[in-house]
């Protein structure tokens, strides 16, 4: 059997399928399976190559499930992204991410010992600490317990001024519930109070109209939240927060998701915690897509979005790295998942030659997070990693063709050249075009991509190769926001709603080629098949049998 610790890297060989095929990995970024309508921008597009793959041989296409728990997220809820698609597909074990990450480290103690909590806790002895994020136990964006156990942390580590600054639910929780979130909130900080610490809420307002908004959909979301944390100015101002959340909420139609911004002040009318020069930030979000906004407005010099008035020089740390692209935040309490033992490493190990390529935008993808969030070669005697730049300094629905066919071309050559045993590439079209919500731009997008895939499966043609396309989640499938019964939503002007984000549909796993041996066929015994379980797939197709503890494969043979 093939080793199961770190120690032994020989694999076995597979009892019936041939080593030594080039076998060709594709990853399709942002490509998932959905209904057929003119907001699946996959349907719409020409495709001719994928359809053929999804229409000619049913039985070796399929579809596997890129998000929530099966890439090592809390909830079913949750949208695969990039970075944990690809940690999956490389990794071929589910491994914790977001919420689960979080709730480890402060079990352990690890995030108080990383280097995010030593970076802020250099401003504890003469500043302010300020804690952002929803005030909420929905479970999706934060955790209340979280926030709490990082208070206790904080303080018992030398805190000794803290600020918190709170975003009310009623979205993931019953509307109404922030009032009892506020009273077990100041209960804790009374406590703190209580040992000498300064601790207080600070400012506040609704998820929906105070920060919180994603995929820049409304800068004005999130100048209001600024205002009131950092400026310390609101259009209301309370002594404490319970008083004031229970005073907003008597205003006609009020609800949790959209209280408007507000400051607490001390007896003299002064805000008590705005955000200035030498304090430590943290945004206590584990979710990404709705701090990402705020952490650029944090974190960068250049900032044209909205004025800030005043840009102060603080420490400041994302509960996780919200987007592992931008490296943004630059600094972060917990750490991605460390990651041992991937398939990239095992099959170097066993001799197979590797070439890797992507444009800038996910090369990281197909190199750093398919290995296991590790940078560089395991061996760079049998692999080439090749990055193709990125256009710069324009929208990706501007060139919306993007630099899939020179990936396209680039993996045709290493293919041909015959000097490689596996050809992995992301093409990036579906997702970074979806992400600009523009519809006939994403048609275009993904018709170039689905152009490169032919590219490459000609060239596996030429060499009796096998093989893998597959994607990391869902985009450019589904591009607008939808009601409880599917149907498009529209605005008060009657316009549909352009949805720019991930979506939680499964995605194709397609396998093919003249190397692939008579009789390979998708297993119909794994019916909750994952991202992960596509790594044991192409290790038994180079020949060799998986790691025990690796997901099962999704391929027999007759």
């Amino acid at each position: 059997m093939a080793a199961t610790t770190g120690t032994s890297w020989k694999l076995a060989d597979h009892p019936k399928l041939p080593k030594g095929k080039t076998i060709a990995v594709v990853v399709l970024d942002g490509w998932g399976e959905a209904s057929p309508d003119k907001y699946n921008c996959i349907h719409v597009a020409e495709t001719p190559t994928m359809d053929s793959l999804k229409t000619t041989a049913p039985d070796r296409w399929r579809l596997v499930r890129a998000h929530g728990t099966a890439v090592g997220l809390p909830t079913e809820d949750d949208m695969g992204n990039s970075e944990v698609g690809h940690n999956a597909l490389g990794a071929g074990r589910i491994f914790a991410q977001g919420a689960k990450l979080v709730d480890l480290a402060l079990a352990s103690g690890k995030i108080y010992e990383d280097e995010g909590f030593s970076y802020i806790k250099e401003s504890f002895a003469n500043n302010t600490l300020h804690l952002i994020g929803l005030m909420s136990d929905g479970g999706v964006h934060s955790r209340l317990d979280q926030l709490q156990l990082l208070l206790k942390g904080a303080s018992e580590r030398g805190a000794k001024r803290i600020r918190v600054h709170v975003l009310t639910d009623g979205r993931d929780v019953v509307d109404g519930t922030s009032v009892a979130f506020a009273e077990t909130l100041e209960k804790d900080l009374a406590e703190l109070r209580g040992k000498g610490i300064d601790a207080q809420v600070a400012s506040g307002g609704g998820r929906m109209y105070v920060t919180m908004d994603r995929y820049e959909n409304d800068w004005e979301v999130v100048k209001r939240g600024w205002d009131a944390q950092v400026l310390g100015e609101a259009p209301h101002k309370f002594k404490n927060v319970v008083e004031g959340i229970k005073k907003l909420r008597e205003a006609p139609n009020a609800n949790d998701q959209y209280l408007p911004p507000f400051v607490i002040v001390d007896d003299n009318g002064k805000p008590v915690g705005p955000i200035m020069d030498g304090d430590a930030v943290v945004t206590f979000n584990f979710r990404a897509d709705r701090m990402t906004m705020l952490a650029q407005a944090l974190e960068y010099e250049k900032f044209d979005k909205f004025d800030r008035v005043r840009f102060p020089k603080i420490r400041y740390a994302g509960m996780l790295q919200y987007d592992g692209e931008l490296k943004l935040p630059n600094h972060y309490l917990v750490s991605p998942p460390l990651i041992e033992r991937t398939s990239g490493e095992y099959l170097v190990n066993n001799g197979i030659r590797t070439f890797a390529c992507s444009e800038t935008v996910k090369f990281g993808h197909v190199t750093f997070f398919w290995n296991g969030n590790r940078s560089g070669y395991f061996n760079k005697e049998l692999e080439e990693y090749v990055e193709i730049p990125s256009d710069s300094g324009i929208t990706f629905n501007v060139q919306p063709k993007m630099k899939a066919l020179e990936i396209g071309e680039k993996a045709r050559d290493a293919i041909l050249s015959r000097k490689f045993d596996q050809i992995r590439v992301n093409i990036p079209n579906g997702d970074m075009v979806g992400h600009t919500g523009d519809i006939e731009a994403t048609v275009v997008a993904c018709k170039a991509a689905d152009q490169a895939v032919k590219m490459i499966l000609d060239a596996i043609e030429q060499v009796g190769g096998i093989y893998v396309v597959t994607a990391d989640h869902g985009n450019a499938e589904d591009m607008v926001k939808r009601n409880k019964k599917g149907e498009p939503l529209v605005d008060k002007d009657g316009k549909v709603q352009i949805q720019t984000s991930h979506t939680v549909q499964p995605v194709p796993v397609a396998i093919g080629g003249p190397g692939l041996a008579a009789g390979v066929k998708f297993r119909k015994d794994v019916p909750n098949g994952g991202l992960a379980n596509v790594a044991a797939t192409v290790m038994n197709l180079h020949g060799f049998v998986a790691p025990d503890d690796y997901e099962t494969t999704l391929i027999e043979v007759d």
